[in-house]
């Protein structure tokens, strides 16, 4: 079934390793250069979750978000998912998030991680996002996905490699 046949239609907001159209190729079609009839399905565009706060996962190349009322994450909303596109993300993600539905503003101008010089547009979107069910297994510091995009996604995109370790019973849970 092409991406356009599924009626069920989702928003999410990407944070982390997915805000990398490749890598959210890679886990929905196993290879991050789908042809063009797959990616002209989805929308990729910058956005900002108000009160969350992004950080590393401790002894891993990816990160996870908990709620914070004074900061602010960049990432990117995408539209289109299928909800067989969800459930290769709730695999993907596995048990230790979970998805929930949230609020993001599309940027009309990109800034920083920090949200130096990003620009807020007047459109609000809802969209569900992945957050981290323990904070403690976070580290104190932000993730920094221009170093991912530098040092590991090279081995997110391989074919196989994102699914490495993945239970198919252990999928994150979705909150209503």
């Amino acid at each position: 079934m092409s991406p356009k046949a599924d009626t069920n239609s989702h928003t999410a907001f990407f944070y982390g390793t997915l805000m990398a159209s490749e890598v959210f190729y890679t886990v929905c079609f196993l290879t991050d250069q789908p042809p063009p009839a797959v990616t002209e399905a989805y929308t990729f565009r910058p956005a900002i979750l108000h009160g969350y706060c992004r950080r590393r996962v401790r002894y891993a190349d990816y990160p996870g978000i908990i709620e914070d009322p004074e900061h602010v994450v960049r990432g990117t909303v995408v539209t289109g998912l299928t909800d067989a596109n969800m459930a290769k993300l709730d695999y993907f993600e596995g048990s230790e998030y979970e998805r929930r539905r949230v609020k993001v503003r599309v940027l009309s101008k990109v800034g920083n991680d920090k949200g130096e010089g990003n620009e807020e547009s007047d459109e609000e979107v809802t969209a569900e996002v992945y957050v981290i069910k323990d904070a403690a297994c976070l580290e104190n510091r932000e993730w920094d996905f221009e170093e991912f995009r530098r040092e590991k996604m090279r081995n997110w995109t391989r074919e196989g490699y994102v699914f490495d370790g993945c239970d198919p019973n252990d999928p994150a849970t979705v909150v209503s």
